[in-house]
């Protein structure tokens, strides 16, 4: 199973990025697919998720109404639109997606860094 992030970089604030979690190996559509951020010295911190069918999604507080998740099940890839970018998005953003173990799902992305900055 592989699970490939792709589509981070620099941005200035209030700017836009889309992120791409591209995956094999495994029958995607069966599941649901989580987005986290992690910043040096902290754990992964939860930003949203969808369900496998991508008729729902949630999102912590700070990024609602400006990130938006989406997938493709034709393509296996899920997708993370990121808008009106603040410095504090700054981050390695993950994909998660797979069986759900508990507290998180089984299958983890190496992740794409995202900054923010002017």
């Amino acid at each position: 199973v592989q699970v490939v992030e792709s589509g981070g970089g620099l941005v200035q604030p209030g700017g836009s990025l889309r992120l791409s979690c591209s995956t094999s190996g495994l029958d995607f559509s069966s599941y649901a697919m989580r987005w986290y951020r992690q910043v040096p010295g902290k754990g992964p911190e939860w930003v949203g998720d969808i369900t496998s069918d991508g008729v729902s999604t949630s999102y912590v507080d700070d990024v609602k109404g400006r990130f938006t998740i989406s997938r493709d099940n034709v393509k296996n890839t899920g997708y993370l639109q990121m808008n009106n970018l603040k410095p504090e998005d700054t981050a390695l953003y993950r994909c998660n997606t797979g069986e759900n173990l508990g507290s998180q799902l089984r299958y983890w992305g190496q992740g794409t860094q995202v900054t923010v900055s002017s």
